[in-house]
């Protein structure tokens, strides 16, 4: 009887293993990628339901100068998760984003994800169809009080990435009678490059036959010094395919190496 009871119990503990669900991962150090992803270890998290400006993105601060707020944007959520722990639920792979997961992230001793943090503060807007959390209202709020990137004037991330430059521009200190000029500074002709990213990116209509939007050149290979006027820098090969470009075949690894 005792073993009978003992084995019941085994398989009950297997069952509820398998029926207890097994997305949300162990809390662990995160490293902060940009504004709206961070990586837990081999994993690398979009934040559900955000978008944040991308790194090498410009904005125009409420004085009319240009401002770093990819930069920021990546700051703000370091600041927000604090060197604390987080946990994220796996909610699979972002179709949008080649080789990274959504998630639902909380940095240890929250109750509020970060998601609707960074949207709280103005690190990022909200974006739809978003799967498990729904930031809208922390959106519309940062929004309504001019909280970080909603303070100045800029291009939504999505347009930004695929170089519409004719998209509708969002934040406090939009001008209608200034818009060419604002056009032009958030879409410069020679973006800097961040510190750290010496990648360079083209949108070409010839990447489109592998799905991707542009390519990207490697220090090293035959292209790179022509390319004089990258429209985008990225920090590594994972975030130029993650944006949707894929590297020049002249930067491929010969055969055998």
């Amino acid at each position: 009887m005792r073993l009978r009871n003992t084995l019941l119990t085994i398989c009950a503990t297997s069952l509820l293993g398998l029926l207890m669900p097994a997305a949300s991962a162990d809390a662990a150090s995160a490293v902060v990628r940009d504004g709206d992803t961070i990586q837990l270890g081999d994993t690398v998290y979009h934040l559900d339901g955000i978008d944040a400006p991308e790194f090498d993105q410009l904005c125009i601060n409420d004085q009319a100068d240009p401002w770093s707020c990819g930069i920021d944007a990546r700051d703000g959520l370091s600041k927000l998760i604090g060197g604390r722990s987080v946990r994220c639920d796996d909610l699979g792979p972002d179709k949008g984003r080649g080789g990274r997961h959504l998630g639902v992230c909380t940095a240890d001793g929250d109750k509020v994800s970060l998601n609707q943090q960074a949207a709280r503060s103005g690190i990022a807007i909200s974006v739809e169809p978003a799967i498990k959390v729904h930031v809208k209202d922390d959106a519309a709020a940062a929004r309504d009080a001019a909280n970080g990137i909603w303070k100045g004037c800029f291009a939504a991330p999505a347009d930004f990435r695929i170089g519409k430059k004719d998209g509708p521009l969002l934040g406090a200190s939009c001008r209608s009678d200034r818009d060419s000029e604002i056009r032009a500074v958030l879409f410069p002709d020679s973006p800097s490059a961040p510190p750290g990213c010496a990648i360079k990116g083209k949108l070409a209509l010839r990447a489109r036959v592998t799905g991707n939007i542009g390519i990207y050149h490697l220090q090293g290979c035959p292209s790179y010094p022509g390319i004089t006027e990258p429209e985008r820098w990225f920090c590594s090969e994972d975030d130029a395919r993650a944006a949707g470009f894929r590297r020049a075949y002249n930067c491929r690894p010969r055969k055998g190496k």
